[in-house]
């Protein structure tokens, strides 16, 4: 199967009023011409570093997915047990980096959200309130939903003590059609009361994506997608940073 994506991340105008950048990071990338890996992580807004603390979030594990997938190209996906090992992996380059800039974990705090496609299952890791939904035939699943902390407009994240609130999950791959999104994203594409993706917003943004020639990510649809994320519809609806990225199998 032929994958292709488009993708985009935009500050937000709550970020832009204050003066701060964009917190969220993302990455998807095709592996061995089988599987694809994406990935979407939102920096605390509260934290110091949380911008980077998203960009290393995302970097380590796309090049440590990279590195595993070159060196066991006949086996199947990674086990609970090694994803729970590079998170700790992660983790401790986290720590350490906080210790060398004399600050705190916490400072560092951001969300996970992953997707690993292969032709045959589906593997999802998650912490915090981004999100990923699926589409089979017509209908859009929710594969991870947002979790929000114990106090309002808190969640949890991939630096909390004394270990991470993570989910893995594993399915067959039923799916032709993906979406992940930060928690920006999710305020208008989520049904918060029935815990439903909304299709008429999946819809017609996977309709480009689905009916372009192409493969890999796809550059003039990512320009108008981002584009779409800034106009004023959107920043109407949340004033928080987006990203979204679409991917289509057909």
């Amino acid at each position: 199967m032929i994958w292709k994506w488009a993708s985009a991340s935009v500050v937000g105008t709550s970020h832009i009023r204050s003066g701060t950048k964009l917190q969220d990071a993302y990455a998807v990338t095709q592996i061995n011409d089988s599987i694809v890996f994406a990935v979407v992580s939102d920096g605390a807004g509260s934290a110091q570093f949380g911008q980077y603390g998203a960009w290393i979030t995302c970097r380590y594990l796309k090049n440590r997915f990279r590195e595993w997938l070159k060196n066991n190209q006949n086996l199947n996906l990674p086990s609970d047990e090694e994803l729970i090992d590079w998170v700790d992996e992660l983790r401790d380059l986290i720590f350490s980096i906080a210790t060398r800039r004399r600050s705190m974990p916490r400072q560092f705090a951001a969300t996970l959200a992953v997707i690993v496609i292969s032709s045959e299952e589906v593997m999802t890791l998650h912490v915090g309130d981004s999100a990923i939904v699926g589409r089979q035939g017509n209908e859009w699943d929710v594969l991870c939903w947002p979790e929000n902390g114990e106090y309002a407009s808190t969640t949890y994240f991939i630096t909390d003590s004394p270990e991470p609130r993570l989910n893995i999950k594993r399915q067959p791959r039923i799916y032709d059609a993906f979406a992940l999104f930060s928690d920006g994203v999710g305020e208008f594409a989520l049904s918060q009361n029935e815990q439903k993706a909304y299709s008429r917003f999946f819809e017609p943004m996977l309709r480009p994506v689905d009916n372009t020639i192409g493969e890999g990510r796809l550059i003039p649809l990512s320009i108008q997608l981002a584009t779409y994320l800034n106009s004023a519809s959107v920043c109407e609806r949340t004033d928080d940073d987006k990203t979204l990225i679409l991917i289509s199998g057909r």
